[in-house]
């Protein structure tokens, strides 16, 4: 994890402009909402699935970085004050409070632009490429992460039944963590019962992911997660606890991880780490 971790790092300084280039104020905030201490989850995945199937981890580099740099646009449209109203944000700061709210806006629709235009200039020219672009698109518009989010902010002051939740963050985190894993093997050429073990393996540990989030949000610490705890009920907003309860909700982070662990048996190549990483996703306490 700590060599995908250091891998993406370089690769997103690499593809970021520089500070100090006009417009630097911009380029500034893209650098400090990208850059700052994140678990890199989605290019992790990006980097063990593609590992998993035998795509070169060169090859990976610009899906990895652009899957952090959508992530990253997320965040700080997430954190503004039309939608979360966020002051905290990976122990710092959230973008416009750093910076300021026009500033933030401008950083996170230019992150996402610079993610396509990445994936669009370094991958190989083949259909597949063309397929992993379209496959991680689909993941950030109307019926993936920004669907999910409208959702989510319809779903404040109401009580959601469990199918509603899990379709709203199967939306809004699970699609981009499926595209994560499903992107690196449309590149690989994967297809049939393989590419669909694998996506619903990225399915199982994107709804894990939030399900333990939701948790941490009642029982973390804001030093070790980097942000507010018990946001989401100053909120209002529905969540696995809050629907489910916390013994519930610890179950269903289980059965979740041991869901995407079981849907890789068959899968051709080492899937020891993807393993390893369903299980991380619900016992890290940031």
């Amino acid at each position: 994890m700590a060599d995908c971790q250091s891998r993406v790092e370089l690769a997103l300084e690499r593809y970021l402009p520089a500070a100090a280039a006009e417009p630097a104020r911009l380029h500034a905030a893209m650098r400090y909402a990208a850059l700052g201490s994140g678990k890199r989850i989605r290019p992790v995945l990006c980097y063990l699935a593609g590992e998993a199937v035998g795509a070169p981890a060169e090859e990976l580099d610009a899906p990895a970085a652009a899957v952090e740099l959508i992530h990253a646009y997320s965040l700080i449209h997430d954190d503004l004050p039309a939608m979360d109203d966020d002051d905290l944000r990976r122990g710092r700061p959230t973008t416009h409070r750093a910076f300021d709210e026009a500033t933030a806006i401008l950083a996170g629709d230019a992150l996402q632009a610079l993610a396509f235009e990445i994936l669009a200039g370094s991958l190989p020219p083949a259909a597949a490429s063309l397929a992993v672009i379209n496959e991680i698109a689909e993941a950030c518009g109307s019926t993936g992460m920004a669907g999910g989010q409208a959702l989510d902010l319809d779903a404040v002051g109401h009580q959601l039944d469990e199918a509603s939740l899990k379709r709203m963050h199967g939306l809004k985190t699970g699609a981009l963590i499926r595209a994560s894993i499903t992107g690196p093997c449309l590149l690989a050429g994967v297809a049939g019962e393989t590419l669909s073990r694998l996506a619903h393996y990225g399915d199982c540990v994107g709804l894990a992911f939030q399900v333990h989030d939701d948790i941490l949000d009642v029982i973390g610490n804001s030093a070790l997660t980097g942000k507010s705890t018990q946001a989401d009920a100053a909120l209002g907003k529905p969540t696995f606890v809050s629907v489910l309860g916390l013994a519930e909700s610890r179950r269903q982070a289980g059965k979740l991880r041991d869901q995407a662990i079981n849907s890789l048996q068959h899968v051709p190549g080492d899937t020891a780490l993807l393993s390893w990483l369903a299980d991380y996703v619900v016992s890290r306490d940031r």
